[in-house]
């Protein structure tokens, strides 16, 4: 079977347009996190999603419009957390993630339906994107990528200078708000291309790739989002022809991007 007759079936089709959204979405946001040493709260965040589509699940409805709402809700209380309660980052993290992954586990404990269903989610199941998941990643991905190119300027600063962002007028608060809520956002695209357990590799792994051999940040993001397309693609591709699950094809072809951008710099 060549390539050309494998583009021709609908679910790889829709497979590689909602995969290319999520990885260019997952680059540019994890160029922002890398940066903060924030590249944790996707893993965080993954978990609370795991609880919150197994309630979805639970209760009978499309588990995306349950899980957005609430692992949005979760990352602003990390971040509240974090600045209020006195935690440390990981801290309020590994908090929130704890209480999400144990909601979930009860819930599919109690359950008599959907722990297949759950599987799926756990470890993503790009081939069997339905319709609606496309049309929500290139919405979603849409919104997401406007905001960023719209506050980018702030976002670049508090990146690399809270204090300095602070002083000429940024208010940083916000800016930290919705970085946190362009990530809980992202996470939830991301759970049906990579799976809930390996979400952070997409928003971690296509940056520190580019970081190795890039020359500036707007080069960072290039980069970072040209690693994410090829490795979705080539993913579907070696997992179509030899049968393995997907999503973990998907971060082992970013690691051995990571591998070789590695090795391009220490030559």
């Amino acid at each position: 079977m060549d390539i050309l007759t494998i583009l021709n079936y609908g679910f790889i089709q829709r497979a590689f347009v909602a995969g290319i959204f999520v990885a260019i979405l997952a680059s540019l946001l994890g160029a922002f996190l890398v940066l903060r040493n924030l590249s944790l709260i996707g893993d965080g965040l993954s978990h609370v999603s795991f609880g919150a589509i197994a309630l979805g699940l639970f209760l009978g409805i499309y588990p995306m419009y349950v899980a957005i709402p609430l692992v949005v809700l979760a990352s602003l209380l990390i971040l509240k957390l974090s600045e209020r309660a006195k935690l440390y980052g990981d801290a309020a993290i590994g908090i929130v993630s704890s209480v999400g992954i144990a909601a979930g586990v009860i819930l599919a404990g109690i359950s008599n339906g959907f722990n297949v269903d759950l599987f799926s989610y756990l470890f993503g199941n790009i081939l069997s994107i339905s319709q609606q998941d496309v049309l929500m990643s290139i919405l979603l991905s849409g919104v997401v990528v406007f905001v960023m190119l719209l506050f980018y300027q702030e976002l670049f600063s508090v990146t690399f200078s809270q204090e300095l962002a602070r002083v000429t007028g940024i208010k940083t608060g916000r800016i930290n708000s919705l970085l946190v809520v362009l990530t809980a956002i992202t996470v939830v695209l991301s759970v049906r291309v990579v799976g809930i357990m390996l979400i952070s590799s997409l928003l971690i792994l296509p940056t520190v790739s580019s970081l190795q051999i890039s020359r500036g940040f707007k080069m960072t993001l290039f980069l970072g989002a040209l690693f994410a397309i090829i490795s979705v693609v080539l993913g579907i591709f070696v997992s179509f022809f030899l049968n393995i699950p997907t999503g973990a094809t998907i971060v082992l072809v970013n690691f051995a991007m990571f591998v070789l951008a590695y090795s391009m710099k220490k030559k």
